[in-house]
């Protein structure tokens, strides 16, 4: 039976509380003290000496109540820790200071395929000076790479502080928890995630777009290297976006490189990733690529054309057979992982020409999608403008604005050569720019834009150039009307210092 005795404080009251029943001969498995309250677990207590036990109790000093209670609370804690550490998939340990564990979730022994607890983290882990690392930076580790029972995982460290004098907070352990390298993937694609699932991200009702849903659709569910080919800013990663949210993957990781964004070395890295100490600089316990975190999911490399011909030879390997080595590694790593690809080159040309390999491009070319360009869906760009207008305005913060009939005819006479991506530049330049709700046509400065100023035949100068002309362009047009950064970065919610920068940069300002 288990008893509540509810009291006022005062010295020795719980000294009496505990003697009368210890003069009653009953075996206590567990008293809890929350003062003003004692529970107290005596599984010989019968109904019959409760009585007897009430009256005594009631006779001490400030005894208030004496009431029976089901469970004591630090033992209904106890439970919902069990069952909350029981609902967690991932291997989770709290240890002490010293790195000893006192708690282990079923899922971490299950791995350990024994009881953890008393053990040191150095007894736990293969990888040498683990603990030490812990103790040192108060288990404040970066996610660190560890091994256990033959098993690659991430390790995550939380701090538990204890307070050790006002003020004053003190490193008493830590929560551990371990992961498998494709759930940090899967944080990773959710962080990247588009609100819009599947192809219904993918706007339109023109012809070319229908076509291309209908075909991907189908594509999608077919678990084979896909190659997606279109324009620059035709939207090539939505496609394969929608392509994974519509195949038996769709509840892996997505997980993206921009082969044209990193030099060789980075690239390698970071679709391999490396052994421990297989640089200068490099993480103590290694890092997995994305082919680990995205394994059962898939992986999108954008800009296939740009990847050097080192890395087209070791990806090659990898669709082979589905084994590589990190960098610096002499372990075989074996994934699940489909790869989509998307470029705006002419693979079969490159391949003529020597500048991509052959095999590769065959290996690659199993599946393919087209992506039309913008000026090939016209019906599409108004239903595109007014999507991205009410996009911008939410991004800004300012009421929806909306077209006016006199700019229909110029968006759907210019020829977009930088396509969606540049019809979403103009509109969300519009929208920063007009200071009343309607849009009108010199609002939308379509000759104004950098891609358009600097090509005529669908070519595309460099990203940087393009940002640039953008930025000065937006900021000589607002800042007559918002002289100061201040003004400007409230206009375009931005912070102030980024403004400063900007108008300094492109010498907008005072000094003109």
């Amino acid at each position: 039976m288990r008893i509540h005795v509810t009291f006022i404080d005062r010295v020795g009251i719980t000294q009496e509380v505990l003697a009368l029943l210890g003069g009653r001969n009953l075996n206590l498995d567990a008293v809890e003290m929350v003062p003003p309250n004692v529970y107290i677990d005596a599984p010989t207590l019968s109904a019959a000496v409760l009585d007897e036990l009430r009256d005594a109790l009631f006779n001490v000093q400030g005894v208030q109540a004496v009431t029976i209670v089901d469970i004591l609370p630090g033992q209904r804690r106890r439970l919902q820790l069990d069952a909350l550490l029981a609902a967690m998939t991932d291997p989770v340990m709290a240890v002490d200071g010293e790195g000893r564990i006192l708690l282990a979730n079923p899922a971490l022994i299950a791995l350990c395929e024994q009881e953890p607890e008393g053990q040191l983290l150095a007894e736990l882990f293969t990888d040498p000076g683990i603990l030490d690392a812990l103790l040192e930076q108060n288990f404040r580790l970066p996610l660190r790479e560890v091994t256990l029972n033959s098993h690659a995982l991430l390790l995550d460290a939380m701090p538990i502080s204890e307070t050790a004098e006002p003020n004053q907070l003190q490193v008493a352990g830590a929560l551990l928890t371990l992961y498998e390298p494709s759930r940090i993937g899967a944080r990773l694609s959710a962080l990247h995630h588009d609100h819009a699932e599947g192809f219904d991200s993918l706007l339109g009702d023109s012809v070319p777009i229908r076509t291309l849903k209908t075909r991907a659709q189908r594509i999608a569910t077919l678990d084979a290297p896909l190659l997606i080919h279109g324009e620059t800013g035709t939207g090539k990663e939505l496609v394969a976006r929608a392509c994974h949210a519509s195949s038996a993957r769709r509840d892996e990781p997505f997980l993206a490189l921009n082969c044209a964004a990193l030099p060789e070395n980075l690239a390698e890295s970071e679709l391999f990733g490396y052994a421990p100490g297989a640089f200068t600089g490099a993480q103590r316990g290694g890092k997995p690529g994305l082919l680990e975190l995205a394994n059962h999911g898939t992986v999108f490399l954008d800009e296939i054309g740009e990847m050097s011909p080192y890395l087209q030879a070791k990806l090659l390997r990898f669709l082979s057979d589905g084994t590589f080595r990190r960098v610096g590694g002499e372990r075989e790593v074996k994934v699940d992982v489909r790869i989509l690809s998307a470029t705006h080159r002419d693979l079969e040309q490159m391949v003529s020409e020597g500048g991509f390999r052959e095999d590769l491009y065959y290996r690659l070319n199993v599946l393919n999608l087209e992506v039309p360009p913008l000026r090939e869906r016209d019906q599409d760009i108004l239903l595109l403008a007014r999507h991205f207008m009410r996009q911008a305005c939410a991004q800004i913060q300012r009421p929806v604005c909306r077209l006016a009939t006199e700019t229909y005819p110029a968006l759907l006479s210019n020829r977009w050569p930088g396509n969606v991506r540049q019809l979403q530049n103009v509109i969300f330049r519009a929208a920063a720019i007009c200071e009343s709700n309607l849009v009108q046509i010199d609002d939308l400065d379509i000759a104004g834009t950098a891609i358009a100023q600097q090509h005529s035949d669908n070519e595309i100068g460099s990203l940087d150039a393009a940002v640039a002309s953008f930025e000065k362009a937006l900021l000589e047009k607002l800042y007559p009307s918002h002289p100061s950064s201040r003004q400007l970065a409230a206009r375009l919610s931005a912070s102030h210092s980024a403004i400063a920068i900007r108008l300094r940069k492109y010498g907008i300002g005072k000094s003109n």
